[in-house]
């Protein structure tokens, strides 16, 4: 068994669509339209094409919005995307106009930062030692 997809829910496809691919550089993988507003639009990591899909998952279901406004709240993320280095990730980014709710933070063998995805999401970057 493998994961081949995972989702993350957005107010705006198309804004997180931009976000997702110009600013955090993965590739559109899928776009097929779904009713008359939504899309099965996921995107892939450039260093991995044929890897785990990112659903840009539509927020219309009445569930989303508690859950994503009580993660927010509490600073939570609601998924983390391995870089090689978060420092240097993270002045990219910065520089690019990224909020980051969390600066680069030492924490045993993980290095994060949190960052606001402009579509209703925590997301942590994340390197290994």
């Amino acid at each position: 068994m493998r994961i081949y997809i995972t989702s993350v829910f957005v107010d705006d496809q198309e804004r997180a669509l931009a976000f997702y691919t110009d600013v955090l550089g993965f590739q559109k993988k899928v776009d097929v339209p779904i009713g008359e507003r939504d899309r099965w639009l996921t995107v892939v990591s450039p260093h991995d094409p044929d890897g785990v899909e990112l659903l840009l998952e539509p927020s219309h279901h009445p569930a989303v919005a508690p859950y994503r406004e009580a993660l927010v709240s509490d600073g939570i993320p609601l998924t983390s995307f391995e870089v090689d280095d978060v420092q240097a990730e993270f002045e990219r980014l910065r520089g690019l106009g990224v909020r980051f709710t969390q600066e680069p933070l030492a924490m045993g063998p993980v290095t994060t930062a949190v960052l606001d995805d402009t579509c209703g999401n925590l997301i942590q970057i994340a390197t290994r030692h």
